[in-house]
Formats: C-alpha cells, structure tokens, sequence
C-alpha cells in the first residue's frame, strides 16, 4: 500500500480527514481498514475504493478523533 500525494489529496486530508492510497486490486474494504489501523494506530470510519488504469484507488476516512493530518505527518507526505 503505498500513499497518493497529489493536491486533491492534499486537499483531502485537510478539509476532510481523508487519507489516499493505491494499493493491490485483490484487497477487500476489510483487510484495507484493518491493515490501516494497525499500521497507524487510529480508527477507520468508512473506506471508499476504484479502480483507474488498472490500480486501485482508496480513500480512506477516518474518526474524527485521528486527525488524517498527523498520520500524513508521520509519513512524511506534509
């Protein structure tokens, strides 16, 4: 899994606390909400994901008590 910095998703982490990343087109929304919240150590809300040339895009929103911020801080996308 591997984070997207682009300025939508800039935009995305700071006005609503959601985080981008691409990942493998075999995962479900389940393991991906896990993986994150072990990897981070924060609550996953929900979990959107697409499928663009053929990767798979996932927008991942979480608890308002977990800034998305602090999380792209941690992996140096901020």
């Amino acid at each position: 899994m591997k984070p997207i910095v682009t300025e939508k998703a800039v935009m995305m982490i700071e006005a609503q606390n959601i985080l981008t990343f691409e990942t493998g087109k075999d995962k479900t929304k389940t393991e991906i909400k896990k993986e994150i919240e072990e990897l981070f150590d924060v609550k996953v809300e929900k979990v959107r994901s697409l499928i663009r040339r053929n990767k798979k895009c996932v927008y991942v929103k979480l608890n308002k008590k977990f800034p998305a911020i602090d999380v792209a801080t941690k992996l140096g996308l901020m």
